[in-house]
């Protein structure tokens, strides 16, 4: 089993498919965001300082990620592969997270990058709504996904709500972004043969089937 790293602007459906690999397979889902937020609890001096830079709402430096994420990759249960989330976010990163690998005798495994037109994107992140009480997600500019009774949830009759940054200006910020820092890493790991592009405007099963495809022949 190889180690797994999908590459996927905002809305593409990276989260899920993750899921769906780690309930296949039965690997750790490693997320950065959960590393810091667990981190932040201990009563330590590198906890207290994740702690009130979250706080904050600023980043943390790049040293102390580095060195947390190699401790947690060096666990007993990464050992036959799992799949990092939020990480790398930029070239500089990503050429650090070469290193780790390297350190801990890893391989860099399948990169996975979803492929998506912004146009797509922006329909569902200004569509989507979430029930205030179960959490299922639906989408008003999809009619496979929109729900039977608007602001109504299906599943328990919750009221739909809008995240306040699932809005236009917001998305076209965060795409600028992903184009702006992320992509460029789609690149580097395209030098290194490990890239693997799948098409995004597909749905989550047939997704789904073609990421499996590729871990399978790996």
């Amino acid at each position: 089993m190889k180690n797994i790293m999908f590459i996927a602007p905002p809305a593409a459906g990276k989260g899920t498919q993750a899921e769906l690999v780690t309930k296949k397979y039965n690997i750790p889902h490693i997320s950065t965001g959960d590393i810091l937020r667990e981190i932040s609890k201990e009563d330590s001096e590198i906890g207290s300082y994740v702690y009130e830079t979250l706080a904050s709402g600023k980043l943390v430096k790049d040293e102390i990620t580095y060195k947390l994420i190699e401790e947690r990759l060096n666990k007993e249960d990464c050992k036959n592969g799992y799949i990092i989330d939020g990480f790398p976010r930029n070239l500089d990163q990503a050429i650090e997270y070469d290193k780790i690998l390297a350190n801990l005798g890893y391989e860099i495994g399948n990169v996975i990058y979803l492929e998506i037109s912004e146009k797509t994107l922006e329909k569902r992140i200004t569509g989507r709504r979430l029930c205030e009480d179960c959490h299922a997600i639906y989408n008003i500019n999809d009619e496979n996904s929109s729900p039977k009774v608007e602001s109504v949830c299906d599943k328990c009759g919750g009221k739909l709500y809008q995240r306040n940054d699932d809005n236009l200006e917001a998305f076209q910020t965060r795409y600028k972004m992903y184009l702006e820092k992320t992509a460029p890493i789609i690149e580097h790991y395209k030098k290194q043969n490990v890239l693997h592009v799948i098409n995004g405007e597909d749905t989550v099963e047939n997704i789904f089937n073609a990421v499996d495809e590729i871990i399978s022949n790996n």
